[in-house]
């Protein structure tokens, strides 16, 4: 999630403001990652060539992530240059991002449709993160809760 969050700060979580409305795009969530997802990339099916992973694997990985999301259940995506075309809108205003570069998941032309009751994540350092596009849209029952601020190290000690 860099250069939101640096390797090794730590977040406080709100677990329960989701009990009371929906996981938005721009919120900042820990959760459970699809099975797979904490040893690589792993997709639940062979995406076609420059297409996001578009079905996660069916278990439920214990380890915790945080990443941004992108999208929501319904809405549809593919990626330019790093930035998620959502609906057929480029996202390009998002300048908590570090640029994509040249790597291959910076470019992900074929549109996919988000799953109902699912949420596609993607880290801040998109040419480096290991995410949605790789083991897919993972599901609202896995989210853990949003990240509200910072409190480690203390020269980084906010709101996000």
């Amino acid at each position: 999630m860099e250069p939101t969050l640096d390797v090794g700060q730590r977040v406080l979580v709100n677990r329960f403001i989701y009990h009371f409305e929906n996981p938005e795009p721009g919120d900042i969530v820990v959760f459970h990652p699809p099975a797979g997802a904490d040893n690589g990339t792993e997709c639940g099916v062979t995406p076609r060539p420059g297409e996001p992973c578009p079905k996660p694997t069916a278990g439920e990985s214990s380890q915790n992530f945080i990443k941004r999301i992108v999208a929501g259940p319904g809405d549809t995506l593919s990626v330019k240059e790093g930035h998620p075309v959502v609906n057929g809108v480029e996202k390009k205003d998002e300048p908590y991002t570090n640029p994509c570069g040249e790597a291959p998941a910076c470019n992900m032309p074929r549109t996919i449709k988000i799953p109902p009751d699912h949420y596609f994540m993607m880290g801040d350092n998109r040419g480096a993160s290991d995410d949605s596009r790789f083991w897919g849209p993972v599901p609202r029952s896995w989210i853990i809760g949003k990240a509200f601020a910072t409190y480690w190290p203390p020269d980084r000690i906010g709101t996000l």
